[in-house]
């Protein structure tokens, strides 16, 4: 919890009663490799901060191959179903752990409490929703103007620990392109 607590002092002055109230609401969760934690259909009912582990957002298929990988989230991050957790309707896609996870949640009605009962609840959710709302813009804008092959540069530019993280096979659906095409690009690149 304690990163938790670094990452939110690096966003604003938080004052130890409204550190205290809101971590009291935080519940530790764990989860082993390769578990949905979020399903198509299940409302997601937390905003978690990953402490250990990493996370995949996508639409899952009934041949995996198929599956559509649009996010990945890592150690130091916020995760969550975001747009299931806003509306609280049922989510549209799963969300998996890569590896062993831990995370740090609080649920919707909890965070709304937070908002009411102290200095910082608003102008923390502020700055999270922003951040979540910047990487999906910035997805989004990558998909619509870039080449496959920009796409894949943008990635390795921004996240380059991410090829050592997560297997290709996500890699290439996240930048939309298959496996296949995903090594030609590679293969062109070095």
């Amino acid at each position: 919890m304690n990163d938790l607590k670094k990452y939110i002092e690096s966003l604003l002055e938080i004052s130890e009663q409204d550190w205290q109230y809101f971590s009291s609401l935080l519940k530790k969760r764990v989860f082993p490799k390769k578990v949905s934690f979020v399903k198509v259909g299940q409302i997601e009912e937390y905003i978690s901060f990953i402490e250990k582990g990493k996370v995949r957002l996508f639409i899952p298929k009934e041949e995996e191959e198929k599956e559509i990988t649009f996010g990945f989230c890592f150690q130091g991050e916020f995760v969550s179903a975001y747009d299931s957790f806003l509306r609280q309707n049922p989510s549209r896609y799963n969300l998996e752990t890569l590896a062993d996870t831990t995370l740090w949640s609080i649920s919707y009605n909890d965070l709304q409490e937070v908002y009411k009962n102290t200095a910082v609840g608003s102008t923390m959710g502020r700055f999270i929703a922003e951040k979540l709302f910047l990487l999906k813009s910035k997805r989004e804008q990558s998909l619509l103007n870039d080449s496959s092959e920009q796409r894949y540069l943008n990635v390795f530019k921004d996240r380059p620990n991410l090829f050592e993280q997560v297997p290709l096979k996500y890699i290439a659906s996240y930048i939309g392109v298959t496996p296949q095409a995903l090594s030609r690009i590679r293969k062109r690149i070095s």
